[in-house]
Protein backbone atom coordinates (compact mmCIF):
# COMPACT_ATOMS: atom_id res chain seq x y z
CA UNK A 1 0.00 0.00 0.00
CA UNK A 2 2.90 2.61 0.77
CA UNK A 3 4.08 2.08 -2.81
CA UNK A 4 0.97 2.92 -4.38
CA UNK A 5 0.93 6.17 -2.25
CA UNK A 6 4.72 6.82 -2.82
CA UNK A 7 3.45 6.01 -6.83
CA UNK A 8 0.52 8.10 -6.87
CA UNK A 9 2.58 11.40 -4.83
CA UNK A 10 5.42 11.38 -7.35
CA UNK A 11 3.28 11.30 -9.91
CA UNK A 12 0.76 14.16 -8.79
CA UNK A 13 4.20 16.16 -7.52
CA UNK A 14 5.65 15.57 -11.23
CA UNK A 15 2.45 16.66 -12.84
CA UNK A 16 2.53 19.86 -10.98
CA UNK A 17 5.97 20.32 -11.72
CA UNK A 18 6.00 19.64 -15.42
CA UNK A 19 2.59 20.71 -16.76
CA UNK A 20 2.53 24.25 -16.08
CA UNK A 21 5.64 24.59 -17.69
CA UNK A 22 4.40 22.86 -21.15
CA UNK A 23 1.58 24.39 -21.17
CA UNK A 24 3.70 28.35 -21.09
CA UNK A 25 6.17 26.81 -23.80
CA UNK A 26 3.00 25.27 -25.85
CA UNK A 27 1.48 29.20 -25.02
CA UNK A 28 4.56 31.14 -25.49
CA UNK A 29 4.65 33.32 -29.07
CA UNK A 30 8.18 32.09 -29.75
CA UNK A 31 7.39 28.25 -30.16
CA UNK A 32 4.79 29.14 -32.84
CA UNK A 33 6.93 26.42 -34.61
CA UNK A 34 6.23 23.20 -31.93
CA UNK A 35 2.72 24.46 -31.87
CA UNK A 36 2.61 23.55 -35.94
CA UNK A 37 3.27 19.56 -34.44
CA UNK A 38 -0.11 19.09 -32.68
CA UNK A 39 -2.15 20.75 -35.74
CA UNK A 40 -2.72 19.38 -39.16
CA UNK A 41 -2.46 21.95 -41.18
CA UNK A 42 0.83 22.82 -39.13
CA UNK A 43 2.12 19.69 -40.13
CA UNK A 44 1.19 20.61 -43.82
CA UNK A 45 3.19 23.74 -43.99
CA UNK A 46 6.16 21.68 -42.32
CA UNK A 47 5.93 19.19 -44.94
CA UNK A 48 5.62 22.61 -47.45
CA UNK A 49 8.42 24.21 -45.87
CA UNK A 50 10.99 20.74 -46.70
CA UNK A 51 9.66 20.35 -50.09
CA UNK A 52 10.56 24.33 -50.65
CA UNK A 53 13.95 23.97 -49.01
CA UNK A 54 14.86 20.52 -51.21
CA UNK A 55 14.11 22.53 -54.44
CA UNK A 56 15.57 25.54 -53.31
CA UNK A 57 18.75 23.55 -52.85
CA UNK A 58 18.33 21.74 -56.44
CA UNK A 59 18.80 25.11 -57.76
CA UNK A 60 22.50 25.66 -57.57
CA UNK A 61 23.03 29.63 -57.98
CA UNK A 62 27.35 29.00 -58.14
CA UNK A 63 27.72 29.33 -61.53
CA UNK A 64 25.81 32.36 -62.35
CA UNK A 65 27.66 33.89 -59.28
CA UNK A 66 30.81 33.15 -60.84
CA UNK A 67 30.38 34.79 -64.14
CA UNK A 68 29.05 37.65 -62.17
CA UNK A 69 32.61 38.36 -60.34
CA UNK A 70 34.81 38.56 -63.52
CA UNK A 71 35.65 42.27 -63.54
CA UNK A 72 34.61 44.42 -67.29
CA UNK A 73 37.56 44.36 -70.01
CA UNK A 74 37.54 48.38 -69.18
CA UNK A 75 38.27 47.74 -65.44
CA UNK A 76 41.23 45.16 -66.43
CA UNK A 77 42.69 47.35 -69.18
CA UNK A 78 42.68 50.35 -65.65
CA UNK A 79 44.53 47.45 -63.39
CA UNK A 80 46.85 46.42 -66.13
CA UNK A 81 48.03 50.50 -66.78
CA UNK A 82 48.33 50.68 -62.98
CA UNK A 83 50.58 47.84 -62.29
CA UNK A 84 52.34 48.39 -65.58
CA UNK A 85 53.31 51.64 -63.98
CA UNK A 86 54.36 50.44 -61.30
CA UNK A 87 56.32 47.84 -61.83
CA UNK A 88 58.51 50.43 -64.15
CA UNK A 89 58.44 52.78 -61.57
CA UNK A 90 58.46 53.31 -57.78
CA UNK A 91 58.92 50.99 -55.02
CA UNK A 92 59.81 47.95 -57.30
CA UNK A 93 62.69 48.90 -58.31
CA UNK A 94 64.44 49.22 -54.74
CA UNK A 95 62.31 46.00 -53.31
CA UNK A 96 62.50 42.60 -54.76
CA UNK A 97 59.44 41.21 -52.82
CA UNK A 98 57.42 44.17 -53.92
CA UNK A 99 58.56 43.61 -57.67
CA UNK A 100 57.58 39.76 -57.58
CA UNK A 101 53.78 40.80 -56.20
CA UNK A 102 53.40 43.47 -58.77
CA UNK A 103 54.30 40.91 -61.34
CA UNK A 104 52.06 38.32 -60.17
CA UNK A 105 49.14 40.97 -59.99
CA UNK A 106 49.90 41.69 -63.60
CA UNK A 107 50.54 38.24 -65.06
CA UNK A 108 47.28 37.42 -63.09
CA UNK A 109 45.31 40.61 -64.82
CA UNK A 110 47.22 39.21 -68.14
CA UNK A 111 45.59 35.88 -67.71
CA UNK A 112 42.18 37.59 -67.19
CA UNK A 113 42.06 39.80 -69.98
CA UNK A 114 43.28 36.82 -72.40
CA UNK A 115 40.45 34.63 -71.32
CA UNK A 116 38.24 37.65 -71.70
CA UNK A 117 39.30 38.55 -75.01
CA UNK A 118 40.09 34.94 -76.43
CA UNK A 119 44.16 35.16 -76.61
CA UNK A 120 46.35 32.29 -75.77
CA UNK A 121 48.95 32.91 -73.10
CA UNK A 122 51.34 30.12 -71.00
CA UNK A 123 52.52 32.36 -68.37
CA UNK A 124 51.42 30.10 -65.76
CA UNK A 125 53.80 27.37 -66.38
CA UNK A 126 56.91 29.54 -67.19
CA UNK A 127 59.35 31.43 -64.87
CA UNK A 128 62.49 33.32 -65.59
CA UNK A 129 63.00 34.31 -68.58
CA UNK A 130 60.89 32.57 -70.80
CA UNK A 131 58.07 33.84 -68.26
CA UNK A 132 59.04 37.66 -69.48
CA UNK A 133 59.44 36.16 -73.47
CA UNK A 134 55.67 34.89 -72.65
CA UNK A 135 54.85 38.55 -71.03
CA UNK A 136 56.09 40.25 -74.15
CA UNK A 137 54.80 38.16 -76.67
CA UNK A 138 50.99 38.43 -74.59
CA UNK A 139 50.99 41.96 -74.21
CA UNK A 140 51.86 42.05 -78.21
CA UNK A 141 48.72 39.73 -78.92
CA UNK A 142 46.31 42.00 -76.68
CA UNK A 143 47.29 44.80 -77.73
CA UNK A 144 46.58 44.02 -81.49
CA UNK A 145 43.54 42.88 -80.14
CA UNK A 146 42.90 46.55 -79.14
CA UNK A 147 43.73 46.49 -75.01
CA UNK A 148 45.66 49.50 -74.33
CA UNK A 149 48.08 48.27 -71.50
CA UNK A 150 50.16 51.70 -71.20
CA UNK A 151 49.36 54.90 -70.35
CA UNK A 152 50.05 58.02 -73.05
CA UNK A 153 52.73 59.49 -70.43
CA UNK A 154 54.34 56.18 -69.93
CA UNK A 155 55.18 55.96 -73.35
Amino acid sequence: MAIAHIAVLSAALSALLILPCAAAALLSPETRHVRRLFTRRGRQELRALRTLDRTLRVLDPGPRLAALDDPAIEQIAFDLQRLDHQRRSGPTRCSAVWLAAVLRAYDARLQLACRRLGVTEHLQPLDGLDREIERVRVEGQLEAAGLTLRRPDDR
